[in-house]
Parts: C-alpha cells; structure tokens; sequence
C-alpha cells in the first residue's frame, strides 16, 4: 500500500535540524540493517530513502513527512557500528545522534532496527533502558526475516524481547517478501497518533 511522503529536509549538525513541528519517529539501526530499505518498504515507494550497496553511506538526519492523518515525519538517523568509514568520522555522528534523540521535542518514539541474523549487540542493550529512561516508546523490527527459516525467526523474536527487555514482540520483517511490513506500520501509527485502548 502506497502512502503519500516526500522528502523534507537534512541536517549534518544540531544547528540545522528544522523546527520542531510535527510529531517525529527516528529510525534507528547499524549501518547495514536497511534502514532505507524498510522506510520504502512502509510507505510503498522505492526510492523515498536513498539505499546504497556501501554500508555507512547516511551520514545526514534526513526528514521525511509521511501524509497521513495526522501526519507525521519519518526521521533517519545515521547507521552506528561497523561502517567502512574511519573512527573519527564514525565518533563525529555521535553527538548529532545523541543530540537529537535527547532533546528534540517532537519526537514521539523510535523504531530500532536490529539484523535478525545478528541479535542485540552492545550498542541495542544499551539503548533501549537508555530510551526507557527517557520514556520514549520503542518499537523494534528485526529485518532481513527472510534470511531465517520461520521456526528460527520464532525464536530469534522471543530472544530480543528478553534481552531487550520489551514490553511487545519486536517485528521479524523482510523488505523483500514483505512479510510483517503492515502490522509493523500499524504499530507505528499507534506511537505517533495513540489511540485509546
């Protein structure tokens, strides 16, 4: 299903990080989980996000509005962990990362993205209690799902609920099958525009 959105804006430093107006979900994950990836997948149109064969390749925050009622912004954040890129570069995304999550207003929740072939690793086990703190919801997908027989993804989901220490079964999803994409979005949708239970 395809639902209208378009790029809005990117910012390199804190200091160009657009007004804070609409409600705002980041998406989070390594560099190579397809990020890019699952933010076409979830709205259905391929090229929104700019994919790369070179793992690492988001170094901006990059905006997307999504045109729903109530509408919302998608928020890219640059891929952490084992990028091919040198450790200085890899310690200058840090603070934009750590900055926006901390302080922007708008921000209603996270979408974390985790390879399902990989797990929690430090960083994830970290960030969520991180994110806990700060009461901010959190939503996790573990991607690349069709890599994985399903009795495996059956168990790598119960895995990262318990290391994670979620609330909710994360999302085993696959941008190629598509498998899970539209109950990962509903899920969405509930964290930016809560509806009462």
């Amino acid at each position: 299903m395809k639902t209208p959105a378009h790029f809005v804006v990117s910012a390199s430093s804190p200091d160009e990080f657009p007004a804070p107006t609409l409600p705002e979900l980041a998406v989070v994950g390594r560099s190579n989980v397809g990020k890019s990836s699952l933010i076409n997948a979830l709205v259905g149109q391929d090229g929104l996000a700019r994919t790369s064969r070179t793992p690492g390749r988001t170094r901006l925050v990059n905006w997307f509005e999504v045109e729903t009622k109530p509408r919302f912004l998608l928020v890219d954040l640059p891929g952490y962990g084992y990028a091919e890129v040198s450790k200085a570069t890899r310690e200058s995304w840090r603070p934009l990362i750590e900055t926006y999550l901390a302080q922007r207003t708008t921000l209603a929740g996270v979408l974390l993205l985790i390879d399902i072939r990989r797990g929690s690793q430090d960083e994830e086990l970290d960030f969520v209690p991180w994110l806990a703190e700060r009461e901010k919801p959190i939503v996790v997908a573990l991607t690349k799902a069709d890599k994985l027989p399903k009795n495996k993804r059956t168990l790598e989901v119960m895995r990262a609920k318990q290391e994670l220490g979620l609330r909710r079964d994360p999302f085993a999803v696959s941008t190629l099958s598509h498998d899970n994409i539209e109950p990962l979005w509903r899920a969405l949708l509930q964290v930016v525009a809560p509806r009462p239970e």
